[in-house]
């Protein structure tokens, strides 16, 4: 009956929040499929190496980077393979990069209790961390990615 009564709460939410949703469960698929690529691969897709984006936003976008984070969260725990951090932050760019939002991708690493290495991913868009901001603090950044949106020079402008 678990499930019955979330399809409820799906059927119930408005257009927005149910295409929002299925858009991250589709990107979810594609950075998880992208996951079992070799890394340097995908990374000229992730964005500029080592480059970050402003730690500032439009008040404009502060709504869609918070419905962007949240359907992300959601979805992640409903998908039939695993969404961890790197597959969030994957997504999470390429919802932003479709909105025409600039985000960077962090990739870090720590010693876990038993002294093994382990990895994180995490991705901020302006001063809002969409995944990933839980225990980023013990992570030591080996590789970032910027990912910045150029506004091209519509025809007619001038820009002095």
């Amino acid at each position: 009956m678990k499930i019955l009564r979330k399809i409820t709460v799906f059927l119930k939410l408005n257009m927005r929040a149910k295409l929002l949703l299925i858009e991250a469960f589709i990107y979810l698929g594609w950075a998880r499929f992208l996951k079992t690529l070799p890394f340097s691969k995908i990374s000229p897709s992730l964005g500029q190496q080592m480059r970050e984006t402003a730690f500032t936003t439009s008040s404009s976008d502060d709504k869609v980077l918070k419905d962007i984070a949240q359907s992300l969260h959601i979805m992640s725990r409903y998908t039939f393979w695993e969404s961890q951090c790197l597959v969030k932050a994957i997504a999470g760019m390429k919802m932003l990069e479709k909105r025409k939002i600039e985000s960077t991708l962090y990739l870090g690493t720590a010693k876990d209790e038993n002294g093994k290495l382990i990895a994180h991913a995490w991705l901020r868009s302006g001063p809002f961390f969409i995944s990933g901001a839980e225990g980023k603090a013990k992570f030591t950044v080996i590789a970032k990615f910027g990912k910045e949106i150029s506004v091209k020079k519509r025809e007619g402008e001038n820009y002095g």
